[in-house]
């Protein structure tokens, strides 16, 4: 499998360079020169398949002979040692619960998956690798998480002050060793433009390389896309699918996962005020915008960065996609009023994002009644105690997981915004000059 740079195509590279880079020249995106057609033996077989067994058979088709199988193996059994569930909700919908990863949230599955590569990668390299990551939330922990200890790695985690939750704050300062967070005086905008800058920008010289773990690394973007095959095998047939929002790597990534023949019936793009998604939905016009601070932090995108792969996947053509993705927005009162209805209704307790996910979906039903679909929920509810405890009335267990880093010393470095700042701080601290 080759990857091409979404801004020029003729350049063209591996998916073990694709991954080492993060982002090709000019601000670009990689994209894999196809998506392939899984067979109909694989879905035959899919409602009977673990979630490493899938991602294995579907991983093996982006990576190609660049990991050979018996590492991709090692690389999915490690990965995702951890429970995914899919829990009935009421007769039209499903709940997929992308949380019960060592961070609590779904980006352990591709922060893990990318960890994995990165230590085979690594293991045939002498230089020293500095991942690069802006998070609204989530992300950073479990990149964080997902790398702590591994040798000849270093993680810098750049967040907006006072844009995550404290716990998530606690989940990027407080591991020490090989992680350092960068507690930027912007939003989680400022934070992803500094780091695409960075990758393309910064004389890095022989010491070091650099590369990323946004959604706009494929490592990250690839692995996904394994649990919605997953979620439509157990489901036991076609499904509507709504995902929130936010850098739309998730969605993208189902996208990804329909145009390889997986019977998904349509897509849901839900998202908080940040709603640039939706309007684009509504109007064929995408106009990016200054992020805007919600309850549901980790989709306060104004610019989000998947956007030109998820357009690619149907081929740029507004009318095709707009056939196939129905976009819903939501402010933050009616956010909180679907957190407190549907727990006095079903007695399920919801996070912000997964609120987002839900409304989406009942939107689209309401206007399609004989639908019925499955929610993405990314967040475990006890990120988010202060928000959703006092709108159900009773405490959320919290997992221990997330119990082990409520103590803790937090070691951030207060950074301004602007390219200028990383710039002067990694050449500092990488002796660059």
């Amino acid at each position: 499998m080759r990857y091409y740079n979404l801004k020029d195509p003729r350049l063209t590279t591996g998916f073990r360079d694709a991954v080492i880079r993060g982002m090709p020249t000019g601000m670009g995106l990689f994209m894999p020169e196809r998506i392939p057609v899984m067979g109909p033996g694989f879905f035959r077989r899919l409602p009977l398949m673990s979630l490493p067994e899938i991602a294995i058979e579907v991983g093996a088709q982006y990576s190609g002979d660049e990991i050979p199988k018996t590492e991709l193996r090692r690389i999915c059994e490690e990965a995702f040692d951890f429970p995914v569930i899919l829990r009935q909700i009421d007769e039209k919908k499903q709940v997929l619960e992308l949380f019960h990863g060592p961070t609590a949230a779904f980006k352990d599955f591709g922060a893990r998956f990318m960890a994995g590569c990165f230590r085979y990668f690594s293991a045939r390299d002498e230089k020293r690798t500095v991942v690069l990551v802006a998070t609204s939330g989530d992300t950073g922990g479990a990149i964080a998480s997902s790398f702590l200890g591994v040798e000849g790695v270093d993680v810098i985690i750049l967040y907006p002050s006072g844009k995550v939750s404290n716990l998530q704050e606690n989940q990027l300062t407080t591991l020490g060793q090989n992680i350092t967070a960068l507690k930027v005086e912007g939003t989680f905008d400022d934070c992803q433009t500094m780091v695409k800058e960075a990758l393309t920008r910064l004389k890095r010289g022989e010491k070091i390389r650099i590369t990323s773990a946004n959604s706009i690394n494929i490592a990250r973007l690839i692995p996904q896309s394994f649990y919605y095959y997953y979620a439509v095998g157990q489901a036991g047939g076609r499904s509507v699918i709504s995902v929130p929002g936010g850098n739309f790597g998730n969605l993208t990534a189902a996208a990804m996962a329909w145009r390889t023949g997986l019977p998904v019936e349509h897509l849901v793009a839900a998202t908080n005020i940040n709603k640039v998604v939706p309007e684009y939905l509504s109007t064929g016009v995408f106009t990016p915008a200054a992020s805007i601070q919600t309850i549901a932090n980790a989709m306060d995108v104004g610019n989000p960065g998947n956007f030109d792969r998820l357009r690619k996947l149907f081929d740029n053509d507004f009318d095709t996609i707009r056939s196939s993705v129905s976009g819903y927005w939501f402010d933050d009162d009616r956010i909180r009023q679907h957190i407190r209805e549907e727990y006095s209704r079903t007695g399920y307790i919801l996070d912000p994002h997964g609120a987002v996910a839900s409304l989406g979906l009942e939107s689209y039903i309401n206007k399609h009644p004989g639908s019925t679909g499955i929610f993405v929920e990314t967040a475990h509810p006890a990120k988010f105690t202060h928000i959703v405890e006092p709108l159900i009335g009773v405490a959320v267990e919290m997992p221990q997981s997330l119990r082990e880093r409520l103590t803790g010393e937090k070691q951030s470095i207060i950074m301004k915004s602007g390219y200028a700042s990383l710039e002067e701080y990694m050449t500092e601290r990488y002796s660059l000059k």
